[in-house]
């Protein structure tokens, strides 16, 4: 997934180095009292875009929040219908289906062989690396450790200081109480998921095999929330050539 992400991110310098460069507009702005009422929990500014349920129009994105709305923390039951979702929505097949390709080609497991067969050990086992890791991050430690499992999009700022944003939440988090505190669920999530996948992977229980599948499932969580930083903005400025730019407001659904 890095590469894509790599390529819009161009796309996203590209197009702010060419408003930066465009003629300024000289319509004179809007007096104080034509300034929009800040933002509610619940609501966004029209012109800006919503946060889709999905990322590419494939991707599940239901645990995006909105950086700059009040912060509300979720329950228990919120935490485990997020991590429900992400962990049984269809996308999560193809990930698993690319991932066993992935170790098809390279021969991951020796033990799983090729084929159908050992494509089908691959598959299995991939998805439920997945969806293992989502409950244990996005549900089980977030409620025993009161910490809250959503990305909070920026959405505002340089393109470099939003992706720096959005992959060092991978170490950073909120907690119920509203402030910020290291990820553990991230890290001890990921760890306890690796952990389990050794009792259905039938070799290489090595510690460095371990780590590499630590860090990966970490990775694959970073780009993630680099892709739901981003996407509403290439969405705009690639679906929608002249956004809505009133100041009145939505509700977001």
């Amino acid at each position: 997934m890095s590469l894509p992400v790599l390529f819009m991110l161009g796309c996203l310098l590209s197009a702010e180095q060419n408003q930066q460069t465009a003629t300024p507009d000289s319509s004179p702005a809007p007096s104080s009292a034509m300034s929009p009422a800040p933002i509610q929990p619940g609501q966004t500014q029209k012109g800006q875009a919503p946060i889709d349920k999905r990322v590419l129009g494939v991707l599940p994105n239901y645990r995006t929040a909105n950086e700059s709305a009040v912060y509300t923390p979720i329950s228990v039951r919120h935490k485990y219908v997020i991590g429900l979702k992400d962990s049984f929505d269809y996308p999560l097949f193809f990930v698993g289906a690319l991932y066993a390709a992935a170790g098809q080609l390279t021969n991951q497991h020796p033990a799983f062989g090729q084929g159908l067969a050992g494509y089908g050990r691959r598959l299995g086992t991939g998805y439920a690396d997945q969806a293992i890791g989502n409950m244990m991050t996005e549900s089980i430690y977030p409620s025993l450790l009161r910490e809250d499992p959503r990305y909070f999009r920026r959405g505002h700022g340089s393109t470099g200081s939003r992706f720096w944003y959005a992959v060092t939440r991978v170490l950073v988090t909120k907690t119920d109480a509203g402030g910020t505190r290291f990820n553990f669920s991230e890290w001890l999530g990921n760890g306890t998921a690796v952990a389990i996948s050794n009792s259905y992977y039938p070799d290489d229980h090595r510690l460095t095999a371990n780590v590499t599948k630590l860090l990966t499932q970490i990775g694959t969580d970073a780009t993630s929330q680099v892709l739901k930083e981003f996407w509403p903005d290439i969405k705009r400025r690639w679906f929608h050539k002249n956004p809505p730019t009133t100041a009145s407001f939505v509700v977001a659904h």
